[in-house]
C-alpha cells in the first residue's frame, strides 16, 4: 500500500457540521476565502504523490471509503490550495469538477488532529 495523499486537519470551522446531512465535507488549505472558512476543515497544502483514481481508498482516522470518482479540478486544487469536496454519495459519475467522490457510508467523525488519507489499497 503506497500513500498517495496525507494530511491532518488543523481546525474545524465553525459551520462544518451544516454539510453533514448533505453528505460532503470541504477541506481547505490556510488561504480558505473568508466566506468559506467556517464551512472548511482547516489542513495544510501537501504535495499528491501519483494520481487520485477510482478504486483507490479514501480514509480519516480509522474509517475507510473506496473512491468512486474523481472530478478532473479535484488533484489540482488539492496540491495547490489544500482544497477538496469529499462527497459520500457513492457516485461514479462527476457531477462537481473539484469533488472526490467516495462509497455511500456513514461520514467520517472529523476532529481536531484527524488524519486524512488517500492510499492505492487497503
Amino acid at each position: 500500500m503506497s500513500i498517495i495523499y496525507e494530511n491532518q486537519v488543523k481546525a474545524l470551522g465553525e459551520c462544518v457540521e451544516e454539510f453533514k446531512d448533505e453528505g460532503i465535507f470541504i477541506m481547505f488549505g490556510d488561504n480558505a476565502p473568508e466566506e468559506l472558512k467556517d464551512y472548511c476543515y482547516s489542513v495544510s497544502v501537501q504535495p499528491i504523490n501519483g494520481i487520485i483514481a477510482p478504486g483507490q481508498v479514501l480514509s480519516v482516522d480509522d474509517q475507510q471509503y473506496v473512491i468512486t470518482a474523481v472530478g478532473e479540478e479535484a488533484p489540482v486544487t488539492l496540491a495547490g490550495l489544500g482544497h477538496c469536496t469529499v462527497n459520500f454519495s457513492g457516485a461514479t459519475e462527476v457531477e462537481l469538477p473539484g469533488t472526490i467522490y467516495v462509497e455511500r457510508k456513514p461520514m467520517p467523525v472529523i476532529q481536531l488532529g484527524s488524519v486524512i488519507r488517500i492510499t492505492d489499497g487497503v
